[in-house]
């Protein structure tokens, strides 16, 4: 075999694209968005050439602005300056909510599926307006203002998106913490944003377990004098939860206590709307900086090409809004489309294996998005429930937080989809907003195993790592890398701007570094292989394998500790340590449970 001959992309040679089915099509509510891959191209290529051009017309036929904007994009990759819709004027809080709840008041917005499912419940478009000002009346009579940060420790239930948007609705910046995270890792986010307001509640359920949700957030903030106010959401009502004077008030009963509209404040395009931490390799968590314009787009278009989303569909992302799955398609997306969106608290086999499938059937969800750590779980115990439901309103599933195997990617299409539905295997991350490698629904051929193709206005490319010059054509492989600015790329990272510099735009200058293996295969679709820093994928979450070894070090017994990630069949990655003891300590057997 000559060198010309070679296959880089080996394994794209044997899968052939797919088309998606018919029943896609005769289930489309209306006219697809993109309706061929001539149409795709002819669009993605006027938003690399012309993007000024291509997203000026998105943002007008997307957004609501108070104010225009001057100028569409300024800046560069080279700079680390980039900036969308410069002076422009909107707000988060109104595009997701008050001309949805003004055009369709009793349109479903939140479809809330509680860890009992007795506590089910659905909130209009209406019902979240009046809920999301009161909690902002709350922040701004606390004197939260534009420009503060708010802490949000919340689990995946309404009340973490109400409080999110209240937080944007006042020109705020919402920092959500995962709240299966430590109080540790709360105290770190709180003080590195300087949140003197927290939001999180007496409890939390998943899983049909309790978690002492406000136990944990005063242990993290035991000594933190910087917070002066905790909200506290009453999700299981149990009597007894400590509550500091002065400092921890009842959510229900300050939101009493305000209107039920609050006019929302007008912010430039490029405030922030958000911080998000994200592991890092230098140990140390970042605060990914997203802003309000750019951001907001980018969520609306991906979820509206790449999902093919219409306005009577409904949109399960059975993702947590701690990570960026849940900001971006579990509120922010659909909620700027007036796309309800189903808020799911529990897991996958709680109280059994049919959960996801009985809420599918219960809402008619078209739209199923998930990571491939769940669909692993299912196919291993829990795959003769789904026949047992109806799943038929299905027309879209969707992949996320790691790459999905072809082998599950056609489990996916053929158990859960009953090979009806298309898949959209989506590559993304914390720092990109929304997709940058992924299928548009109905209109871009799918490959088992590919992510396909880039989302307009990411002018990706393949980088050799050790050259740092890109490959050109296709059947290459190496760092995937995008060329050029896009909206909702993130624009700094909280108070470190020389950490996102280094970390994105200085190791292959003139390029964003998603950090990413790829290969880009005969047809140009593109393959992600995985991280290729010291970040390791657990169940679709990026973590640090040098913030694990210096937790670790903390411990009072321990000399060092040394971290790697090693393949799992279930979660994708594992975290393995090793970890040796200060002399005296080897046989000391509570040292040995930690």
């Amino acid at each position: 075999m000559t060198i010309k001959e070679h296959k880089v992309v080996h394994e794209a040679h044997n899968v052939k694209a797919l088309k998606a089915p018919q029943h896609f099509y005769n289930s489309q509510p209306g006219k697809g968005y993109v309706t061929d891959m001539q149409h795709y191209q002819e669009m993605y290529q006027q938003s690399i050439n012309e993007p000024e051009k291509f997203f000026d017309k998105m943002a007008k036929e997307y957004l609501h602005w108070d104010a225009p904007y001057t100028k569409v994009q300024s800046g560069s990759l080279n700079n680390g300056d980039v900036a969308w819709f410069l002076n422009g004027k909107l707000n988060a809080s109104y595009n997701c909510v008050d001309r949805h709840a003004f055009a369709n008041p009793d349109k479903p917005a939140l479809i809330y599926e509680a860890d009992d499912e007795s506590d089910n419940k659905i909130i209009t478009f209406g019902e979240l307006l009046r809920k999301v000002s009161q909690i902002a009346g709350v922040l701004k009579s606390w004197g939260v203002k534009k420009g503060d940060t708010v802490a949000i420790y919340l689990p995946m239930i309404p009340e973490a998106v109400i409080a999110m948007l209240a937080v944007a609705r006042i020109g705020a910046i919402h920092s959500v913490v995962f709240a299966g995270f430590s109080a540790g890792s709360l105290k770190d986010r709180v003080v590195d944003a300087n949140s003197k307001v927290v939001i999180t509640c007496d409890e939390g359920k998943r899983g049909g377990k309790t978690i002492n949700t406000k136990k944990i957030v005063d242990e993290g903030l035991n000594g933190v004098d910087l917070v002066s106010r905790i909200l506290v959401f009453q999700r299981t009502g149990t009597e007894g939860i400590p509550m500091k004077a002065g400092r921890d008030y009842w959510w229900h009963e300050e939101a009493a206590k305000q209107r039920t509209y609050l006019p929302p404040v007008s912010c430039d395009a490029e405030d922030p709307l958000f911080l998000l931490y994200t592991s890092g390799s230098t140990g140390s968590p970042k605060g990914v900086v997203h802003t309000t314009g750019g951001y907001l787009l980018g969520a609306a278009l991906t979820t509206r090409y790449v999902f093919d989303i219409h306005p009577e569909d409904v949109l399960f992302t059975a993702g947590d809004v701690g990570w960026i799955t849940g900001h971006t398609y579990a509120l922010y997306g659909p909620l700027t489309l007036g796309t309800a969106s189903i808020i799911f608290e529990s897991t996958p086999a709680y109280p059994d294996y049919g959960r996801y499938w009985r809420i599918i059937q219960r809402h008619k969800a078209t739209h199923f998005y998930v990571a491939p750590t769940a669909l692993r779980l299912i196919k291993r115990v829990g795959e003769a429930e789904i026949a047992k439901y109806d799943t038929s309103s299905l027309r879209v599933l969707g992949s996320v937080g790691e790459p999905i195997s072809p082998d599950l990617w056609e489990w996916y299409h053929e158990k859960v989809g009953n090979k009806n539905c298309v898949i959209c295997d989506t590559m993304w991350q914390t720092e990109s907003g929304s997709h940058l490698i992924a299928p548009l629904a109905g209109a871009v051929p799918t490959k088992p195993g590919s992510a396909t193709v880039p989302f307009f206005g990411i002018n990706a490319c393949i980088i050799d790592p050790v050259t740092g010059v890109e490959l050109e054509g296709n059947d290459v492989e190496g760092v995937l890398a995008v060329k050029s600015p896009w909206p909702s790329m993130a624009r700094s990272v909280w108070n470190h701007h020389d950490r996102y510099m280094d970390t994105y735009l200085k190791p292959y200058p003139g390029h964003y570094f998603t950090g990413d293996g790829a290969g880009r295969d005969h047809d140009g679709y593109y393959w992600i292989r995985g991280r290729v820093d010291d970040v390791v994928n657990v169940s679709g979450h990026r973590l640090s394998t040098s913030e694990i070894e210096a937790s670790i070090s903390n411990h009072e017994n321990v000399s060092e500790a040394a971290v790697v990630g090693i393949p799992d069949e279930l979660t994708g990655q594992t975290v393995v340590a090793y970890v040796s003891l200060k002399d005296g300590y080897l046989q000391n057997n509570a040292t040995e449970g930690d």
